[in-house]
């Protein structure tokens, strides 16, 4: 197969989209949730009968605070059944807990573009989508100004209020909206959308909006190099870097672009800029990005292989060329074949769409796949219709469940719950690995983020989701996965160590640091290469632990005992001076804090009596508690590697992870740890759940994304810890304090 060399996307052969009203909104009585064997979707039924679930209606916020249902707790282990009763509520036919995995402000834009340029289908985006998109888009305008950030909390960039003026306009919105006039007010007021960062530059070039030529090359080439001994072949890359990027060389090579003389197209070129579009030198624009969106630097040496890369660009080959689009084109129908269509994230899935269209058309039934799969992605929630950064977060937010459930003792009080969870878990791992080519990690015995179809290796989702199982399988009697099954994952975790002893998120470390200075996308850190991550590397050693806990068979034995100890010496090296770990994937340092403690204490048996290093882990939280018993981090500290205190002040899931991190090193002051014991009993609602705080995770340093489970079960894990290590104590409702510990 040979792919087409035609460079225009028809987007003139439809009607118009109609414009969309801006009081357009959909009935929230009719939006279900569906779930089939882990995976996940809304459905609107504008003639639906039935009755909503109790997760539906938690999601659209429509569950009542307070319903009567629950008695007040009358010491703390009553507040954790009341919580592991409200998730019980909340548990789908599949066995998962699902969820919304949103916070990135640059998702939907991309999803909404795809349609645009490859057909308009009501099956990729129907009306109630396209209508509810709209809505999260005027609910996270930036205030009071406008605008949008490149996440749900951040400050208006270039990168997000270009991209989503441009999807807002796409699906009917009117320039003269005041949510769109509102948003070109900030545009022009950072330097039009010319300053935007590469990806932007991207998505924009597709609309034909933006020059070709105002973007850094990305030559699809560089697929063809030899990957022995070769630092830069893409497939050395991190990820979720390699995995865009495939996509973006295909549509990059062929200049694949929406009708130029589309109106559309020619109203976004005037509503964008504010200089002729005609009149834009676009070849200075390649280096080109404003200052509120660049995070990192440009280096002087990324700086001279882009302009020799752009040389060659100038003067390829076309025999090359073409030889180059059509690996790259099969390397992304493997990407597809390999995850059923899900794809790694949103951005190479909305990508991946323009490539299967463009190669084989809307009718083909590669291109129906995709449309499929999309609704995999959207959530739906009381503000409207966000894109998950995945397919959800079903196996992570399941595995803590169950972690919290067993700590609590309660597992085998709720038997149908956790034998369905344990069904979901067994049905959740991966039992092949991937079977086409696209430079991925050992799959089989892993368990992935999301779901068993998505079949991403996850070091630390592999660990919990190996702990989760053998608790639950230990509690319940039942032995649904096969020792042989655990072994393959012990396999895949033993597979995983760097060579400093430490493990990184999806694969082992293969490319050198100094590729950083390659970073293409200005708007993200540390995005070329895997890196060794004091999270993922505590999650592994535990899972290897629990491995040796309940089954002991002898397995590989001296291996698990050595990466065990190989990984301690790595968390004890990641250590700063100041007694902290700095977050990764979540806010931050109460997050990776409390994985290195849990560690530290399972594997080596320190405690903080004994522990230098646990001293000086309880001593940075202790510093940071605030006057009310909590905890509180800004996202900014994720940005600037520094502890930031969150202007909202304390937050219940970083309260939680500091107290479970302190209950599990020993700490001696229990003063210090009953205030913020405190702190969760008197937010804890009286249906058993927490409000929504904070954004809770991050990725690539500066962007954030929620994890709005996270309240419903840290919460829950650290009163269980504590009520375990006093004695469960008594609540009482004080009229000036609220409820506390007697």
């Amino acid at each position: 197969m040979t792919s087409p060399k035609s460079r225009v996307l028809r987007t003139t052969h439809l009607p118009p989209v109609p414009e969309m009203p801006a009081d357009a909104r959909t009935e929230r009585s009719k939006w279900f949730l569906c779930v089939d064997d882990g995976r996940q979707w809304w459905e609107y039924r504008p003639d639906a009968k039935e009755p909503q679930s109790d997760l539906d209606r938690f999601w659209l916020g429509q569950v009542a605070e307070d319903d009567g249902t629950l008695p007040a707790p009358q010491t703390v282990t009553g507040a954790v059944r009341n919580s592991m009763q409200f998730l019980a509520r909340l548990q789908t036919e599949s066995g998962h807990w699902a969820g919304e995995y949103g916070g990135p402000m640059f998702l939907i834009p991309g999803l909404v573009i795809a349609w645009y340029v490859t057909g308009r289908s009501e099956t990729l985006l129907p009306q109630a989508y396209r209508i509810e998109l709209v809505q999260y888009l005027r609910h996270r305008e930036v205030q009071p100004n406008g605008g949008w950030g490149i996440h749900i909390e951040s400050p208006a960039t270039v990168f997000g209020t270009a991209l989503n003026y441009v999807a807002l306009r796409i699906l009917g919105v009117p320039a003269h909206d005041p949510v769109c006039e509102r948003a070109r007010k900030v545009l022009h007021s950072l330097g039009g959308a010319t300053g935007i960062p590469s990806w932007g530059k991207f998505w924009l070039s597709v609309m034909n909006c933006y020059d070709w030529n105002g973007l850094n090359p990305i030559p699809p080439e560089l697929w063809l190099l030899p990957y022995t001994a070769n630092p830069i072949h893409p497939g050395r890359m991190w990820v979720h870097t390699r995995m865009v990027y495939l996509p973006m060389s295909y549509i990059y090579a062929r200049r694949l672009s929406a009708e130029a003389h589309d109106p559309l197209v020619q109203a976004l070129r005037s509503e964008l800029y504010v200089e002729p579009f005609d009149s834009i030198k676009w070849s200075a624009q390649k280096f080109n990005v404003c200052a509120v969106d660049r995070y990192i630097p440009q280096s002087s040496f990324g700086k001279l292989a882009w302009t020799v890369i752009g040389m060659y660009e100038a003067v390829h080959s076309t025999w090359l060329r073409d030889w180059a689009v059509d690996h790259v084109r099969q390397l992304c129908f493997n990407e597809d074949d390999n995850t059923e269509f899900l794809d790694l994230g949103p951005v190479n899935k909305a990508l991946n769409i323009i490539v299967t269209y463009h190669a084989c058309g809307a009718d083909s039934d590669r291109f129906r796949a995709h449309e499929r799969t999309v609704a995999d992605f959207m959530w739906m929630a009381d503000d409207g219709m966000r894109m998950n950064g995945t397919n959800g977060s079903q196996l992570w937010d399941t595995a803590f469940i169950v972690q919290a459930a067993t700590e609590a003792q309660i597992v085998t009080e709720y038997p149908d719950t956790s034998a369905r969870a344990l069904a979901f878990l067994d049905a959740c791992q991966i039992k092949r690995d991937a079977p086409f080519e696209t430079y991925r990690q050992q799959a089989k015995g892993a368990w992935p983020f999301s779901n068993r179809q998505q079949s991403y290796t996850v070091s630390d989702c592999t660990a919990e989701g190996l702990k989760a199982t053998l608790m639950l399988q230990s509690a319940l009697g039942s032995k649904r996965v096969s020792d042989r099954r655990v072994q393959d994952s012990v396999d895949v975790l033993l597979s995983m160590p760097n060579r400093d002893g430490g493990f990184a998120s999806y694969e082992i470390i293969r490319g050198p640091t100094w590729l950083e200075a390659l970073n293409p996308a200005e708007v993200f850190g540390k995005i070329m290469i895997e890196y060794s991550y004091p999270e993922c590397t505590t999650s592994s050693v535990l899972g290897l632990m629990a491995y040796t806990k309940y089954i002991n068979d002898g397995y590989r034995t001296k291996e698990v005992a050595r990466a065990i100890h190989r990984a301690v010496k790595f968390i004890l090296k990641d250590q700063r001076k100041d007694g902290s770990w700095y977050g990764a994937w979540g806010v931050c340092f109460t997050y990776a804090g409390w994985f290195a403690i849990e560690s530290l204490v399972a594997a080596t048996g320190a405690t903080y009596a004994t522990s230098d290093s646990l001293r000086r882990a309880c001593a940075f939280l202790v510093a940071h508690q605030r006057e009310d018993g909590g905890w509180g981090e800004s996202y900014k500290a994720c940005e600037v590697g520094e502890w930031v205190e969150h202007p909202q002040g304390s937050q219940v899931v970083n309260t939680a992870w500091a107290l479970l991190a302190l209950l599990r090193a020993g700490y001696p002051d229990e003063t210090v740890i009953r205030k913020g014991v405190d702190l969760l009993l008197r937010r804890q609602l009286p249906n058993g759940s927490y409000r929504q705080e904070g954004i809770e995770g991050v990725f690539n340093k500066n962007c954030m994304i929620s994890y709005p489970n996270y309240k419903l079960y840290f919460p829950m894990w650290a009163l269980a810890r504590y009520a375990n290590t006093y004695k469960d104590p008594k609540v009482v409702e004080d009229a000036m304090r609220g409820r506390r510990v007697a």
